[in-house]
């Protein structure tokens, strides 16, 4: 998620920079043609093209508030998640206890038990992101060389590889436990299997009498809670903006900025000797325009994408694990995660 009140320049141009180099040689080459070989048949009246630029307005006005959507319900969906979360922990640590038991376990234990329910919960939440994270076949990633390499200096830029991936798994290793651990890691859906882990505790707490079957029911209410906002994340996930709308866009921009220098030509004709050039700028500018709108689309559609424009997941997973290590009593806490380079993940 990027921070900062304003676009700095220089990230604009880094967003955008590229794609001003060919729209600049296009409109350049149809200019040169028309002024210095004289090939006039480009005269395109602007009536047409103008007609062409308007119905792509509002195709990608459409695309892009069906992008956001998506993006903003990611970030309700992890709001969700944050709330729940802070439930569990205090659920877990209020309804554990000797009330319901034949035999009192000693306080430790019981400490322990509470631990070990907060802690795979936060192990599920950084587990969750991580598998949020891994490539689809339709996110920029997955795509061609250049849209590829791209996308792969934007992420040490402004994207996930700004943050340690290493220190994640160490940390959900020393939650769950080396013997847990290498027991779910091997599933398909880690994060599904450490929610039915908790389930089966609170089957077996069920069981000891250490809750009762109110409580049992109201913290099983939760796991299932879980299970909804992960379900809803990932259908974010695995299903894409649909591509007759994400991929057409792109295609109606590029027919657009390719009749914009015909017409464009047309109208600064008549404006003395050296029109023709001047319509160069405008023409760059419109482009840029329509391009940026068309971009900014294409990288909000997909919120869990590991970019700049991603929910920041991680930033909420660490001011949950700190939340309930802090209900937990302890002292030693995480820092939070600070933006860099204007980033928050």
């Amino acid at each position: 998620m990027f921070i900062n009140k304003n676009v700095h320049f220089k990230n604009l141009v880094a967003f955008t920079g590229g794609h001003l180099i060919w729209i600049t040689a296009w409109v350049v080459l149809i200019t040169f043609l028309h002024d210095f070989l004289h090939v006039h048949w480009l005269h395109i009246p602007w009536l047409p093209i103008s007609l062409v630029g308007t119905a792509v307005a509002f195709y990608i006005g459409f695309k892009n508030n069906q992008a956001y959507d998506r993006l903003w319900e990611a970030r309700k969906i992890w709001g969700a998640i944050v709330n729940s979360s802070r439930s569990w922990g205090s659920m877990s640590k209020s309804f554990i206890s000797n009330q319901f038991t034949l035999k009192d376990l000693p306080e430790t234990k019981l400490k322990a038990i509470k631990q070990r329910l907060i802690y795979r919960h936060i192990a599920w939440l950084y587990v969750l992101r991580s598998q949020l994270l891994i490539p689809t076949s339709w996110e920029h990633i997955s795509q061609g060389l250049h849209v590829k390499r791209s996308t792969q200096r934007k992420m040490k830029k402004i994207g996930v590889c700004l943050f340690a991936g290493d220190e994640i798994e160490h940390l959900v290793e020393s939650l769950l436990g080396s013997e847990e651990y290498q027991k779910v890691t091997p599933f398909k859906n880690t994060a599904t299997q450490l929610i039915d882990k908790q389930g089966q505790e609170l089957a077996l707490l069920r069981e000891e009498g250490l809750i009762d079957d109110f409580r049992h029911m109201e913290l099983q209410k939760m796991l299932n809670d879980f299970y909804i906002q992960q379900g809803k994340c990932e259908r974010i996930k695995k299903f894409p903006l649909p591509r007759q709308y994400g991929g057409m866009s792109a295609v109606f921009v590029g027919i657009f900025i390719f009749l914009l220098p015909f017409g464009m030509i047309t109208e600064f004709h008549d404006y003395g000797q050296y029109g023709a050039w001047w319509s160069i700028p405008f023409t760059i500018l419109i482009s840029w325009v329509y391009l940026t709108m068309e971009l900014i689309g294409d990288y909000s559609e997909n919120p869990f994408e590991g970019l700049g424009n991603d929910i920041p997941m991680l930033s909420l997973c660490r001011t949950i694990e700190i939340d309930l290590r802090e209900m937990l009593g302890e002292e030693d806490l995480p820092p939070s995660i600070e933006a860099i380079n204007g980033v928050l993940m």
